[in-house]
């Protein structure tokens, strides 16, 4: 792994809790993901599945975990189980985890070859009376493919009819959306990373120079500081290509005159950081494009404020949309009228702010978090407010991490990357 990773206690506390939020004599089971093919011999690059990596650390594919914590054995309560390395596979693929070094990554003692799954679960089966399933139900979810995890379910359940099921999700969903300190310092370096990428960048925009270009910039600053690239699919998006909310061509040329509305940023040790800045091609921006960049970072500003322990997600959003809404009739975008015929379900600052001002962050872009229930500290959430006008060509977008704390404002985790008008003009013209 090109990333330091985190503390075996860390991992430990986390199934620790998770154990204590099961019901009695239930044993719950997590897959890592599929290898995904393409086609021919071609396949997708590797990425675990993060509640896998959030409960171990491993970052290997062909693992399991067990974990049951009214096992008659006490070495069954945690099993880790990894996929044996043989000579051939040291010499394509390069070694896997030996068990010993599973035990020193995880905290997990009894480790077994994957391969031993099934005679170990049959003997653990019939020591439990519920068996946990891992399906995802993130309320983004929109899953085609069939999973392990899926698989895995159906074989279990058609071997052991019998038994109760329960979910490991929503315990999931609970645990993670809270972040240990250990997580920050991981989300902060992939901010970090994200500053050095963005920074490059400022230089290097001028007219003529091509979106995906200024991708291959970012890929350069990302992979350089032992990221394995971006956090998520990056928008490079110039001119009116701003407008269209998920374009990932980046195929576009930069003219003079255009701004530049980039969505990237960079992972580190499986943790996402999301960023998004709008900057002028020509290094400056003219009048109308301030007025609306400033009031964009004037939403921003406000909203972040907003997020403090107790908020509830629903008046969170409506807040902000009436924020917004200001800022819309002072640019003359909105008028009173739209204002007085807007209704509850189409509110009328959504036709130039179409989507949500934040959303939880941390080993997934789009993380876990229950939205039906209110927010706490040391819960990490983006603030993204944008405002879209395809008639004037442009659309302004500003994005920041921030970890809600205790007392006072929260913490951005972005603070360092520039976002204010002047500091960008004066480093695109420095």
């Amino acid at each position: 792994m090109r990333y330091t990773p985190l503390s075996a206690a860390f991992y430990t506390k986390n199934r620790a809790n998770f154990a204590a939020a099961m019901a009695p004599k239930s044993l719950a089971v997590f897959n890592s993901n599929d290898t995904y093919p393409i086609s021919a011999d071609s396949t997708l690059p590797f990425e675990q599945h993060r509640d896998l990596f959030y409960l171990t650390g491993v970052d290997q594919e062909e693992t399991i975990l067990i974990l049951f914590p009214d096992a008659v054995e006490a070495n069954h309560r945690e099993i880790l189980f990894v996929r044996e390395t043989n000579p051939h596979i040291a010499v394509w693929e390069g070694p896997k985890l030996t068990k010993t070094q599973a035990q020193a990554l995880t905290g997990i003692q009894t480790v077994y070859w994957v391969h031993e799954f099934e005679k170990v679960f049959f003997e653990l089966a019939a020591q439990c009376d519920c068996l946990y399933f891992n399906k995802n139900e993130h309320y983004r979810a929109a899953v085609e493919t069939e999973t392990r995890e899926d698989r895995f379910i159906a074989w279990a359940k058609k071997q052991y009819p019998a038994h109760q099921v329960g979910k490991s999700n929503p315990i999931l969903q609970r645990l993670r959306a809270v972040k240990d300190p250990e997580e920050i310092t991981q989300i902060q370096t992939a901010c970090d990373i994200t500053e050095k990428g963005f920074r490059r960048i400022l230089s290097f925009v001028k007219p003529g120079v091509w979106e995906y270009e200024i991708e291959a910039e970012y890929a350069h600053a990302f992979i350089k500081e032992r990221s394995k690239g971006f956090a998520y699919t990056p928008i490079i998006a110039s001119g009116n290509n701003a407008n269209i909310l998920h374009y990932i061509e980046n195929k576009g040329q930069c003219q003079a005159g255009d701004l530049l509305l980039m969505d990237v940023a960079a992972e580190y040790g499986n943790y996402s950081s999301d960023m998004t800045r709008t900057i002028p091609v020509l290094g400056r921006f003219t009048p109308r494009q301030r007025a609306v960049y400033e009031a964009v970072l004037r939403v921003k500003k406000a909203a972040t404020k907003l997020l403090k322990p107790g908020v509830l997600w629903k008046e969170y959003h409506q807040e902000v949309g009436e924020i917004m809404t200001a800022e819309l009739l002072i640019l003359n975008l909105l008028d009173k009228a739209d204002v007085q015929n807007q209704t509850e379900a189409l509110p009328a600052y959504k036709k130039y702010f179409m989507h949500g001002t934040s959303h939880h962050m941390g080993l997934d872009t789009h993380d876990y978090g229950l939205v039906l229930e209110p927010t706490a500290a040391n819960m990490v959430f983006t603030v993204e407010p944008g405002i879209y006008i395809p008639e004037e060509g442009f659309g302004v977008r500003l994005e920041d991490d921030v970890v809600i704390q205790a007392q006072g404002e929260p913490l951005n985790l972005m603070k360092n990357i520039p976002i204010e008008p002047d500091e960008i003009e004066a480093l695109m013209n420095d």
